[in-house]
This record gives C-alpha cells, structure tokens and sequence, in this order.
C-alpha cells in the first residue's frame, strides 16, 4: 500500500478542521490543495508483529506498559493479583469506559489496550523504516502513551488495523475526537496515510467541524 509522506498533510488537514488559526478567523478563504509527493513511498515489507516488542517493564517496577496503562486509566483504585512476595505487577480489578463504546469495566482481563493506531497500520505507513527501538518506544508508550487506550475486548477487536476511513467508534459523541487524535498520532509519529484515506478522514474532519457527526463507514 502506498503512502503519503506525513509533512504533505497536516497543513491541508488544520485548514479543513479550522484548527488553522489563519484560516479559523477567516472562513471565506480557500484551503490550499495537498501537494503530491513526486514519487510514491516504496511497498512497505510484509507485517511481522514480533518486531513490535509490547508490553515491555521499561522501568524495572514489575508492571510493564499494559498494566501501567490500566493503573493510569482506572476510574477507580485499582487492586493488582495477589504474588508472594507481595509486589503489585498484575492489576485484577478496576473501573475502565471504553471511550469507543461506553461501556464499562471492572474485571482487567476484559480490557484491552488498544494502540490508536494500531501496530500494523504504523508498520505500514512508515515505521517499518524505524529502528528497533523506535519501533518498541512507540509498541509500548515510551515516549508518549496518550495513544494507548483502555478498550473493550470488542471496541478493540472490531477496529483491529483499520483506520477512521474503514472504523469508527460505534458511540456517536466519541467519534469527532477519535478522529483528531487519530490524525494527531500519525502527525507526531510521522506516519503517512493513503490518498483514498486521507480524502475520506478529510471530508470527516470537515463535518466534525461543522457540528456534524460522521456515520459510521459501510462495509
């Protein structure tokens, strides 16, 4: 699948969503076109999710990047599965809503984390050229972990790799945010996306920015 390098979006996409300030205060003006890359990014290798090392312990604590992200999302104190030598590396239970369907949670093996953009997107958008341990940094939220969410089992496995073009969350109030912080991951991470993909996220951004929701996209 061929991709469109990140720097030729995200200009065009903060003046389709107002989030140009230029263009917010100015309705009238017209957004400049995309520019096309002159030459198409090479076919990416097929995707092997053994290169994407998740759930790493970075930190040495005993709880890897799962488990933190449960303890972070948590509406509630979390408790953790009892171990001998009494430390609390595995949580048991909880208080997680699933910012994609609204439903929520109490038992932690029930709960996903799921990867905004999901680890075979990114493969395939760009970071099958990253090093090892940029590749791992972004698998586990080192750098930043705000694209890591606590989902429903079903709320994750029914986006798997699909972007907002194919997917979008079944709660209507949740899927204009869903799709600016989908973008704003491709964006900080420099991923591309498709031509066919970033003209249907477009069209969404705009009908988000006229007070719209997107429906949900057939197939």
């Amino acid at each position: 699948m061929h991709r469109w390098t990140t720097v030729l979006l995200m200009g065009a996409f903060a003046c389709a969503t107002t989030l140009d300030p230029v263009f917010a205060e100015d309705p009238t003006a017209v957004c400049p076109e995309p520019e096309t890359a002159p030459e198409p990014d090479p076919e990416p290798p097929e995707y092997d999710r053994k290169l994407w090392k998740h759930w790493k312990d970075a930190d040495k604590d005993c709880q890897d990047a799962r488990q933190e992200v449960l303890v972070r999302d948590s509406e509630v104190p979390v408790t953790f599965k009892p171990r001998d030598d009494e430390k609390e590396c595995k949580v048991a239970t909880g208080q997680w809503t699933c910012p994609y369907t609204g439903t929520v949670i109490t038992d932690a093996s029930k709960v996903d984390v799921d990867h905004m953009v999901a680890l075979k997107d990114a493969h395939e958008s760009g970071g099958w050229g990253w090093p090892a341990d940029q590749r791992q940094a972004y698998a586990n939220g080192l750098d930043d972990p705000t694209h890591l969410l606590t989902t429903s089992q079903y709320g994750n496995r029914s986006k798997g790799a699909k972007g907002p073009d194919e997917w979008l969350p079944p709660l209507e109030s949740a899927r204009c945010q869903y799709i600016q912080d989908w973008v704003k991951v491709k964006e900080g991470w420099e991923l591309g996306m498709s031509e066919s993909e970033y003209g249907v996220i477009t069209y969404m951004l705009k009908i988000c920015s006229a007070g719209q929701v997107p429906v949900l996209p057939q197939g």
